[in-house]
């Protein structure tokens, strides 16, 4: 019994040692499915379905680890000026430019689960630590990582970080501000500045700080202004 349940995993990480792609990939794409079911099975599966993928998000990102050698946090103080900057541009470019698709009122918690209760207390705090620091690998793997250099070559591996591609570059940033389609345009000046850094610093970790530094602060502003359109 013990050996057959462990079967899966062994092949699961046999796949991450095997596919570079697959290993960058798996995480985005399992954070992306679930977050598909947000509201889908009722007015609480929103919440549900939130926390279920940052926890599941945070076993994926433990799991691929070993595989994805350049998914290291780097500090820096670009990554800091560029992850405010990015917080200040989501916030201040909101409403000032079309949306590509209507603006959702997003999860108040404390409308669902009474206000002050623990329980969107809790949802809160899982909100803010996911998107802080879920987010941020999962994404940056997946566009500034693979995407970025797969585009110009197949053997994405092959290609390093610090290289200057125009056209990925430009490509890869409209992508992610497009997966963004009620805030686009600020989507792709966020692509655009961590992609910058990744480029700049030969490494993906400072853009994986900048992503958590805007993220912290964007979760904090939404649960202080209760601008919950926000998520």
């Amino acid at each position: 019994m013990g050996n057959s349940a462990g079967q899966p995993m062994a092949g699961f990480k046999q796949r991450l040692a095997r596919s570079p792609e697959f290993a960058r990939i798996a995480p985005f794409a399992v954070y992306a499915v679930l977050g598909f079911f947000q509201g889908e099975l009722g007015a609480e599966s929103r919440y549900w379905f939130y926390i279920a993928k940052t926890f599941i998000g945070a076993w994926m990102v433990w799991t691929v680890r070993p595989y994805v050698q350049e998914m290291r946090w780097k500090l820096s103080w670009e990554a800091v000026v560029v992850g405010v900057a990015i917080f200040a541009v989501w916030v201040g470019l909101d409403g000032l430019y079309p949306r590509l698709s209507k603006l959702d009122a997003g999860a108040n918690p404390f409308e669902q689960f009474g206000a002050g209760s623990a329980v969107a207390w809790f949802y809160i705090v899982v909100h803010i630590g996911g998107m802080t620091i879920i987010v941020p690998p999962v994404e940056e793997i997946f566009y500034r990582s693979m995407l970025y250099r797969y585009f110009v070559k197949l053997d994405f591996l092959s290609m390093p970080l610090g290289r200057f591609h125009a056209l990925s570059f430009v490509v890869t940033s409209v992508i992610f501000g497009l997966m963004h389609p009620d805030r686009w345009l600020a989507g792709i000046i966020c692509g655009v500045a961590y992609q910058g850094l990744v480029v700049r610093k030969n490494r993906l970790g400072d853009a994986m700080t900048a992503h958590a530094v805007t993220n912290l602060m964007l979760g904090c502003w939404i649960v202080w202004r209760h601008q919950w359109s926000f998520w």
